[in-house]
């Protein structure tokens, strides 16, 4: 079993419910959301306070994403209940030798204050870019594309909207593409990592695919297994191999797997109210051909006309049960692979994918590989860590890569958002 050890607070917290964290994908910073309708952007260096975002929106902000390879300044998007999308700007690398575009977090003295001097100046460093708006209702969730060119945005009016940031200079943006075929709430959005695919999940129960086809986006695919709302999403990493320590030559079978894996690409992550967090992976189209050509084989004629756009997805694992009430949220490690979920029970759940060999396989249970030498996966159950925030609901949790003074060459944190304001850091002992 691994062990879940509270590192840190991030301070000052909110005094209002917060509702989600973000790391920012290249410095040792992190911005969390509250309804007290800020953003604060702390230090994972030290863990305090840089700077407060304020001004931009009228209601809770309850969510936020930073879009990727951005050169010499930081980008974030922000959603809030008022039915606005607010996108923000700073310079990085002022005032500091080693272009961590931080300033304030080794400012102040070794108690973690800082000066007002530096608290004016950095607050002044954030510009309110635009303002997108289109949404009739709460916005619940933002995420970039993997290029950084769209934004994803969706709502509790049920729609998901396609932004492109036109790169212009002047911070316009154009939306591309509205979608309404959720029936409820749109909770999440998130997407592939490498490929222009968007994953939602609703209140409708159903996770949907979009993908564009001939300048027009549209579904690709709708999974019903759950039996209630999906509340957030996850991809796995695309360089991800499971567990290969109770498996000789490590190396054999990690190319192994990439390779058996290639044509499905990435999975997705999924939590529920329904309690479960589950794994979906894409059929390969190959093998979606390969079943409707096989009347090749009986000289009976396939009614079935093969699409250019739509995508079989398939339950891939459900993963151990380790929650009581729904789960909030999920975040799939980039780095070691390591699944954890939180929610409103106030737990923290962790899980590992191992291979499964001879030696570990269940003898009870028929090996069905019938020769075909696929690798096979468990998920394990590896940690839980009760009452994290005290009594208060999870509202989301992250990876990020450990910054601070005790951190070693890969060493990762996990940082969890709660309902009493309060965001936590953690280190994982295995």
């Amino acid at each position: 079993m691994a062990q879940i050890n509270h590192l840190s607070d991030l301070t000052p917290q909110s005094l209002e419910r917060t509702w989600l964290t973000a790391p920012h994908p290249t410095l040792p910073i992190v911005a969390t959301c509250s309804s007290d309708k800020t953003v604060r952007v702390y230090s994972l260096t030290n863990f305090t306070l840089l700077s407060t975002i304020t001004g931009g929106h009228k209601r809770s902000v309850r969510t936020a994403a930073w879009k990727p390879h951005t050169t010499g300044e930081s980008v974030l998007a922000t959603g809030s209940f008022d039915a606005t999308v607010g996108i923000w700007r700073r310079w990085d690398s002022y005032g500091r030798e080693d272009g961590s575009g931080l300033k304030a977090a080794d400012t102040g003295n070794s108690d973690g204050e800082k000066s007002d001097e530096n608290d004016e100046e950095d607050e002044e460093e954030w510009r309110f870019a635009v303002l997108l708006d289109g949404h009739d209702s709460e916005v619940k969730s933002v995420s970039w594309s993997p290029s950084g060119m769209l934004l994803a945005t969706c709502s509790r009016d049920k729609s998901i909207w396609i932004w492109e940031d036109l790169d212009d200079g002047d911070n316009n943006f154009e939306t591309v593409a509205v979608m309404q075929e959720h029936g409820g709430d749109v909770k999440c959005v998130a997407w592939h990592p490498v490929e222009e695919c968007l994953a939602s999940g609703s209140y409708d129960d159903t996770i949907r695919l979009w993908r564009e086809d001939l300048d027009d986006w549209g579904q690709v695919a709708c999974i019903k297994g759950h039996s209630g709302t999906v509340w957030f999403l996850d991809w796995e990493g695309s360089e991800n191999v499971p567990s290969s320590s109770s498996v000789s030559s490590s190396g054999d079978v990690a190319s192994q797997w990439r390779s058996q894996t290639a044509l499905s690409g990435p999975r997705l992550l999924s939590c529920s109210d329904d309690r479960s967090v589950r794994v979906w992976h894409r059929q390969p189209k190959e093998s979606l051909m390969a079943s409707q050509s096989s009347s090749a084989a009986t000289g009976i004629p396939s009614i079935i006309r093969p699409t250019g756009t739509d995508e079989t997805w398939e339950e891939d694992a459900v993963l151990p049960h380790a929650h009581e009430l729904a789960v909030y949220a999920v975040a799939w490690s980039k780095r070691s692979g390591l699944v954890a979920s939180t929610g409103a029970d106030g737990r923290i759940a962790l899980y590992e994918e191992r291979f499964v060999t001879s030696e570990n396989k269940d003898p009870d249970v028929m090996d069905t590989g019938s020769g075909d030498g696929l690798l096979k996966t468990e998920w394990v159950l590896i940690a839980i860590h009760d009452g994290a925030h005290g009594i208060y609901e999870i509202n989301h949790c992250a990876w990020a890569k450990r910054a601070d003074r005790g951190s070693e060459s890969g060493e990762e944190l996990l940082i969890t958002t709660a309902d009493d304001g309060s965001v936590k850091v953690w280190t994982v002992q295995r």
